[in-house]
């Protein structure tokens, strides 16, 4: 064979196996940065961690990305803005099987990353910062983050998802890099954080945290945090992720109470401390009955729909009942509850008939008429659901005989 004109390339040496990937988020962080690389250098020559430091930069237009590169640092960019971009940016591009994000502003001391490094060494897959365990400086946290949103979310966070976390918002956290490949993150701005506790919780990951000081940052300029949007862009996604808490527990509590007061007042009225309770609490009762079953409803719909989309994973309880609970079976409940609705009305019409359809008390007729009315309701909804859950798991549904004929065919 005749020698090629050109020479082949030689092949280049691999590169060295890396430990820990330090991610640095950053959008114009131009007077702190450079300390903080220097602080994480300082981490990874006095343990001796094999690790990169990566500046995932968001758009930065101070110069930031030639400081990082100059200070040794890789720089990534980020392609759309928010922090959770700039972050996911950085551990995609990592090379390390631990990964270590920090706010670039010195608010956190990458000096001090040794107790995540030996947390992911133990086998947890995410370790989160808890300043108010480690301690905060003076000034380094507003009053209102300090004993009303970040406290008040945390307890929210450990309530919905009992994630072993006392500071959802850290922003000083470690995780493994095959963790975060199953965690599925999505989120772009702030409540990226916690998203990544949140869905750690839910997929049973191993969790915990490590006390961490907050410093007074370094920055020229305002923090890019705002304090009340961000607050809520955070309770709102976990109230998203929690269709329980969100639709279930409310609506639970709505119609038991709804129902309760209904059977309490369906044979008479009831006094109590001088207050009279009568066919206008009946009527209220009955309202929340309905609202509290739609509530009901929609927490099964949202279930089912981000267990389907891969938002949530998968309930076994649920999925053991939308086995069972096919569309004729729905059907059946919705058509019994009308049915009882139907008789209920036919009472109320009798009576009517009775005084040939003049005048009613209606003390004694909307006893009748109202729980009539709601089960009325609850069936059509009922009878509706039952339809809509059948959509949402139609392609789970096999045509009768053609999963033997692809397993023939196989």
């Amino acid at each position: 064979m005749p020698a090629s004109p050109f020479p082949l390339p030689r092949p280049q040496p691999s590169p060295e196996p890396v430990e820990v990937s330090i991610v640095m988020p950053c959008l114009n962080e131009a007077a702190t940065l450079d300390a903080c690389i220097s602080s994480a250098r300082t981490a990874i020559h006095r343990h001796g961690l094999s690790a990169e430091i990566i500046v995932a930069d968001n758009g930065s237009e101070d110069g930031s990305p030639q400081l990082a590169r100059r200070a040794g640092a890789r720089v990534v960019r980020a392609s759309e803005r928010g922090y959770g971009s700039a972050i996911q940016a950085g551990i995609e591009s990592a090379r390390g099987a631990f990964v270590i994000i920090g706010d670039a502003d010195l608010s956190y001391d990458f000096a001090e990353i040794l107790p995540f490094v030996e947390k992911l060494r133990q086998g947890y897959d995410l370790v989160v910062g808890n300043r108010f365990r480690g301690g905060i400086d003076a000034g380094a946290m507003p009053w209102k983050h300090r004993y009303l949103g970040n406290p008040v979310l945390s307890a929210i966070g450990r309530l919905f998802f009992q994630a072993p976390v006392g500071d959802f918002h850290c922003g000083l956290r470690g995780l493994r890099r095959d963790a975060y490949a199953r965690l599925g993150l999505r989120t772009a701005g702030m409540e990226f954080a916690s998203e990544m506790v949140i869905k750690a919780a839910l997929q049973g990951m191993r969790v915990t945290e490590v006390p961490t000081v907050l410093h007074r940052d370094g920055r020229d300029r305002p923090p890019h945090l705002r304090s009340w949007r961000d607050g809520w862009r955070h309770l709102r996604f976990m109230l998203l992720f929690s269709p329980r808490w969100l639709f279930l527990y409310p609506g639970a509590a709505l119609m038991a109470g709804g129902i309760a007061v209904s059977v309490w007042l369906i044979g008479g009225p009831h006094l109590i401390g001088g207050v009279g309770f009568d066919i206008h609490t009946l009527l209220v009762a009955g309202f929340g009955c309905v609202i509290g079953y739609q509530l009901i409803v929609f927490a099964i719909f949202t279930r089912v729909y981000a267990m389907r989309t891969g938002f949530l994973p998968p309930q076994p309880l649920l999925n053991r009942m939308m086995r069972r609970i096919t569309l004729e079976t729905g059907l059946l409940a919705g058509a019994g509850l009308l049915l009882a609705g139907l008789s209920a009305l036919g009472i109320a019409f009798a009576s009517w008939r009775a005084v040939d359809f003049g005048a009613l008390d209606p003390r004694i007729t909307m006893r009748a008429l109202i729980p009539s009315l709601v089960l009325l309701a609850v069936g059509f909804q009922t009878v509706f659901a039952s339809f809509f859950l059948s959509i949402l798991g139609i392609d789970q549904q096999e045509e009768p005989g053609r999963a033997g004929a692809e397993a023939r065919a196989a």
